[in-house]
């Protein structure tokens, strides 16, 4: 089989499209080293990474790269003209990773990863350009697409509610794992943690922004020291994301700027130190797709306090203290609670590590080649309709 996939986001930047694209293609090649592999360092004319096309993060006898594109209007002119399923080879199948969707396939099957769409639901969560860009590959997709693959049973659901056009029959749910292979590695302590002891902060992961609601959960921080919890840090852990210029002084604000790390984007060593020596992992997050930092903190033993809303509790299972994500005062209650129970919480951090176990790329890789296999083996959708 020829398989064309889509690496556009799997740079040294990548959050969690790119984590499913990288973890995704790895497993692939190591399950199924028989097929040849097209992978396409730019696609479509929405996200571009320009140092990708220099990079060969991928190896294996039948993996070749390509297009290779140093500027997003080369990109674009490539990638929707009527000749780029000739011009690559006409793989058996292309698989869109990064939102973005071609409609010009004519003999390719192709395949679609469905992430979320948080923009249609509450638009003041990003900013415009990505609302419409992300929606436009998301519809392009309920028009073209011959199959969908979705992270989660809610984004499934969420895809067919806006789209009950698309059969039911052609999306299917594989969910993401951790990237990390080895949960005894130790990790590296963060620089901005200095001083900081072991298992003496709180910690929250994820991009600075709205969806991921810092906002409330520096207010519940802020509940939690008024009732007489224990100072401990809060440290949040992630890149700078969108419309959140006056979050820094939202924390002066609250009083609580003092107790906040924040660390920027942190390496992947560093992140499994935060995991595996953080008292409690806080994700508040409004919505989501699926909810990496979820299982990835409890895969490192992470306790974990998340949100009852979308897909998290497929994530979390029974194995976290569900919260309605917008209260404040059950989020600074259930901190109290933990904080004052070590008990409680090391029941926790151990239940996290069983429920962890559940995710495993290979068997998601191996259900997305047999995903492939049915693509081939039946009519492009276009043909059915």
């Amino acid at each position: 089989m020829h398989i064309g996939f889509d690496i556009s986001q799997t740079g040294a930047g990548k959050a969690g499209c790119g984590f499913f694209a990288h973890a995704m293609i790895q497993a692939m090649l190591e399950l199924a080293p028989e097929h040849r592999y097209s992978l396409f360092p730019s696609f479509g004319d929405f996200y571009f990474d320009a140092l990708m096309p220099n990079r060969n993060p991928y190896s294996g006898r039948s993996v070749q790269y390509g297009p290779r594109h140093h500027s997003l209007e080369t990109a674009r002119v490539f990638w929707t003209a009527s000749g780029t399923e000739a011009s690559l080879g006409i793989p058996d199948v292309v698989h869109a990773n990064n939102f973005w969707c071609p409609v010009q396939l004519t003999s390719s099957r192709l395949i679609y990863t469905f992430y979320d769409m948080s923009f249609v639901v509450n638009p003041a969560w990003t900013t415009e350009a990505n609302r419409v860009g992300c929606f436009d590959g998301v519809f392009r997709s309920a028009v073209a697409a011959d199959w969908v693959v979705a992270i989660s049973e809610a984004s499934r659901a969420h895809y067919l509610n806006v789209f009950p056009h698309f059969p039911e029959d052609r999306i299917r749910v594989i969910y993401p794992c951790s990237r990390f292979a080895d949960s005894t590695l130790d990790g590296k302590r963060p620089k901005a943690l200095e001083g900081v002891p072991v298992g003496g902060f709180w910690l929250s992961v994820g991009t600075i922004e709205p969806r991921k609601n810092q906002r409330r959960l520096a207010e519940a921080y802020a509940r939690y020291l008024a009732l007489g919890g224990a100072p401990m840090p809060v440290v949040l852990a992630g890149g700078k994301g969108w419309l959140m210029k006056d979050f820094q002084k939202h924390l002066s604000e609250l009083g609580i700027a003092a107790h906040i790390v924040m660390t920027g984007y942190v390496s992947d060593e560093e992140l499994i130190w935060l995991y595996r020596n953080c008292y409690a992992h806080l994700y508040p997050s409004l919505f989501e797709g699926f909810g990496l930092p979820v299982l990835e903190g409890m895969q490192f033993g992470a306790p974990t306090l998340t949100s009852q809303s979308t897909s998290i509790p497929e994530v979390a299972g029974n194995a976290a203290i569900l919260l309605a994500p917008e209260d404040a005062e059950g989020w600074a209650q259930a901190m109290l609670r933990l904080a004052a129970n070590r008990v409680e919480r090391d029941q926790l951090s151990a239940a996290a590590r069983e429920q962890a176990g559940q995710f495993d790329w290979k068997h998601s890789a191996a259900s997305l080649l047999q995903l492939y296999e049915e693509a081939l083996a039946s009519p492009k959708r276009r043909m059915v309709a």
